[in-house]
């Protein structure tokens, strides 16, 4: 470039000296002919330019040629990093397709796993109840053991007897074998859920989005895994066996409220709260008082029983049969409402099996609150996951498990718990509710179900 602007700026000077030059030979007035050609220096002077131009645009084009082949050289790069890329990326959505895979499988074992450990639970309260009642027995047998050795000590121990507290304390020993055997696979799927949980935890940082409960159907709920109803320390002390029921706790000088071991007839032994007034034993079926317990359960759980007995519960529609079921009782409900007025109504009752979804027949008996229930009619309990024929939206509309009406009566003392800020008639008919048939609308502060039987009304 430097020579080509040197050339630039000769050639000027060359053709200006060469017109001085000719304006000259006009003030001389030579008398010589004008040349046609010019002068020999000129020319050598602008060939030398010419030579020099050419060599710098020889050394411009080679300087060229190489800059492009440097840009050829770092395109190609480029191109294979590209390529490289593009490769990467596919092994990346391959990787990621895998892991969304293992998540679903994850997903899958976690369910089972779940499911595996509601049934543990389950088998794990039956055997407690059973070692509960094989407790009572050799508590008994004990006790009989005792009186005979000590009244008759000349007398060795009847072989049967030997025999008997043999085969009652290997039962026992089995059922903690069991129930030992049953923590262990317990824990062992404890621990399986939490490698499962942590895996899960670990593909959520990747990036990949889980699907989430929303997605899922409302209607698709599965069965929370409530705790079931807390057998608590009992006050009975017979010597005799279980009684059957809280009147005959009564009946054996029992006076004070509280929380008995029963055991009705062809069934199994549990607990249940007694309370005493008037000088009648009632057995509590369902308390609510502050809404610290959910009651809007499953099934299971209603038929089962759930909560405290020192506090909210339900005690379970197959343990209120198996005491209902021998003998003619009364279903007593004692209402609350938030301005503390106290109602009451009394009803003599039947109760179906769990074939018959439980079925209520009710026969107002007494009462100081307009009745609300419908008598002579067999209503049958529902909850969100097992409706009765008739109940397609109770359940879901009011929430909790009841006897419904067909039409969803509104009256409901399993419904949700709500204040007195819930102020709207839709959220107080899905609360605790007692419609009347002149149709005043109670909202409920506390609730009992109590029941007694007919020919226990009077023990003083």
């Amino acid at each position: 470039m430097y020579k080509i602007k040197l050339f630039l700026f000769i050639v000027p000077l060359v053709i200006s000296s060469r017109i001085d030059q000719d304006n000259s030979s006009f003030d001389s007035i030579s008398s010589e002919p004008k040349s046609r050609f010019a002068m020999l220096d000129d020319v050598k002077i602008l060939a030398n330019g010419l030579l020099q131009l050419g060599h710098g645009l020889k050394d411009f084009v080679h300087k060229t040629k190489g800059q492009i082949n440097d840009i050829f050289q770092k395109l190609n790069i480029f191109d294979q990093s590209f390529y490289d890329l593009s490769l990467q990326t596919n092994e990346i959505k391959e990787e990621e397709k895998e892991l969304r895979r293992t998540t679903s499988k994850l997903q899958v074992k976690n369910e089972e796993v779940k499911n595996m450990s509601l049934e543990l639970n389950s088998k794990l309260e039956s055997l407690l109840e059973e070692k509960i009642l094989l407790q009572h027995k050799v508590r008994y047998l004990e006790e009989q053991l005792t009186n005979l050795i000590q009244n008759q000590p000349e007398i060795q121990e009847h072989p049967e007897v030997t025999s008997l507290k043999t085969f009652v304390e290997q039962q026992d020993n089995s059922i903690k074998d069991l129930l030992q055997t049953v923590e262990e696979q317990y824990k062992q799927l404890n621990q399986q859920h939490s490698q499962i949980k942590e895996i899960e935890n670990q593909l959520r940082r990747t990036g990949i989005q889980e699907p989430t409960e929303n997605s899922l159907s409302s209607k698709s709920r599965a069965p929370r895994t409530t705790p079931p109803l807390q057998l608590n320390e009992t006050k009975n002390t017979e010597q005799d066996g279980i009684p059957a029921d809280c009147s005959a706790i009564y009946k054996r000088g029992e006076r004070t409220s509280g929380i008995y071991t029963i055991r009705p007839s062809n069934s199994q032994a549990f607990d249940v709260y007694c309370e005493v007034k008037s000088g009648n034993p009632w057995t509590l079926i369902q308390h609510r008082i502050d809404g610290s317990q959910n009651f809007n359960e499953t099934w299971e759980n209603y038929r089962n029983g759930f909560g405290r007995l020192d506090g909210e519960f339900w005690l379970g529609l197959e343990k209120i049969y198996s005491i209902v079921k021998t003998s003619n009782y009364i279903l007593q409900f004692e209402l609350e409402d938030w301005k503390d007025n106290k109602h009451y109504i009394e009803y003599s009752f039947h109760l179906g099996n769990h074939e018959t979804n439980y079925t209520l027949h009710l026969v107002e008996i007494a009462g100081n609150v307009p009745k609300s229930l419908p008598e002579h009619r067999d209503l049958t309990f529902s909850t969100w996951d097992h409706k009765a024929k008739g109940h397609s939206n109770c359940p879901e509309m009011y929430s909790g498990g009841w006897w419904w009406h067909d039409v969803c009566g509104e009256n409901n003392l399993n419904g949700k718990y709500n204040k007195p800020r819930a102020k709207s008639k839709p959220e107080k008919r899905r609360g605790i509710c007692w419609r009347s048939q002149n149709g005043r609308l109670y909202s409920i502060k506390s609730t009992k179900m109590l029941i007694h039987p007919v020919d226990s009304e009077s023990f003083e």
